[in-house]
């Protein structure tokens, strides 16, 4: 994302001295409860961080994706070894088996039956062949609808407004931009629009202090168009770099939670004309063909700029991926794959494949 910056050297994060935070909000764990990488695990000449081991350059990356991504991988696995058990050569019967794997996978339906398609009309003879095709057609997915280039020039304050329903992990997710962000020498200003909903602000309070990063509350019931309103009021006035806005997440069938939605937008590009800048779509990779419903609905009330999909380590069909990198037109722009805060990654397609097979 554009205003996560490389970190810089010997950079060392300082809480920001306006934060704002709710006298009732819950103490603090100790520090040593918040993952921090080790000294051998950060390179030399960068803060220790986020951005340096979610960066899929750097070494281990993809062991890391490897091993989060074990049990979608392992359906791929042990389902290809039974698949072409004593087999040679690709025929209708393994092709069958191999969208049947495919569709179990959650790839879905119609993209399974073009995948094989497409092998079918590569005319694949050999087993390894049709594990290069089937990887390199899969790709070709993922590359399909890739982040739109990042500015040359961001807007300060960048504005991101996150949204989801309840449970699918937005509220960490923000916590762990925030602390990338800040870790990257960017200065954070969250937004707790969630006024109806306690933990969610206990939470994001907990969070702001963790990456030293400011936070704006109201009290609860709080109209969030006016949170977010002044948040935005507060960065400019603070010369924050990124400012992320949680939303409410009731359900997502609701009308009226989609027409607050809206309200927070207006409201905060009346602050500031242009924002947000970004909106990003908080799904959970388990729920499948729901995490599908829920984009469409969201996109079609705000405009989403891209999907953050979390919880992937939690499942065995992570072909999810594949399936809303073909259905939506909408970038996948990060991953999460476990609960520390390196557990966000950004998405990179080649190594997403990669770690599948």
């Amino acid at each position: 994302m554009s205003w996560f910056r490389k970190a810089k050297k010997d950079k060392k994060i300082q809480p920001l001295p306006q934060a704002t935070v709710d006298a009732d909000a819950p103490k603090i764990p100790p520090t040593s409860d918040f993952p921090h990488p080790t000294a051998e695990e950060t390179p030399a000449g960068s803060a220790a961080g986020v951005n340096d081991r979610s960066d899929p350059s750097r070494p281990g990356y993809l062991k890391r994706l490897k091993n989060r991504l074990f049990k979608t991988r392992q359906t791929f696995a042990d389902g290809f070894d039974k698949i072409l058990a004593g087999k040679k050569n690709i025929d209708q019967d393994v092709l069958e088996q191999l969208e049947e794997l495919l569709v179990t996978a959650d790839i879905g339906v119609q993209t399974a039956m073009d995948l094989v398609q497409r092998i079918a009309a590569s005319k694949t003879a050999s087993v390894d062949q049709m594990k290069t095709v089937l990887k390199e057609e899969i790709l070709a997915i993922l590359k399909t609808e890739s982040a739109a280039p990042s500015p040359l020039s961001p807007p300060k304050p960048q504005v991101v407004m996150l949204v989801g329903v309840n449970g699918v992990g937005k509220t960490t997710t923000i916590g762990k931009l925030a602390a990338a962000a800040a870790q990257s020498g960017q200065k954070v200003l969250i937004a707790a629009a969630d006024t109806f909903r306690a933990a969610a602000v206990e939470q994001l309070n907990i969070w702001a202090a963790r990456a030293g990063a400011e936070i704006v509350t109201h009290r609860a019931g709080t109209d969030p168009a006016a949170v977010a309103f002044d948040s935005v009021a507060a960065a400019m006035a603070r010369d924050v770099d990124v400012v992320l806005i949680d939303t409410a997440g009731r359900l997502h069938t609701k009308v009226n939670l989609m027409e607050e939605l809206k309200k927070i937008k207006r409201s905060v590009a009346k602050k500031l004309p242009g924002a947000p800048h970004e909106i990003l779509l908080i799904l959970d990779a388990t729920t499948g063909q729901n995490a599908l419903s829920q984009a469409k609905l969201f996109d079609d009330a705000l405009g989403l700029t891209g999907i953050v999909l979390a919880k992937l380590d939690g499942t065995a069909k992570g072909g999810i991926v594949v399936r809303i990198c073909s259905t939506l037109k909408i970038p996948l722009k990060y991953i999460g794959i476990g609960e520390k805060i390196e557990d966000l990654q950004a998405f990179d397609a080649e190594h997403f494949v990669n770690a599948l097979f």
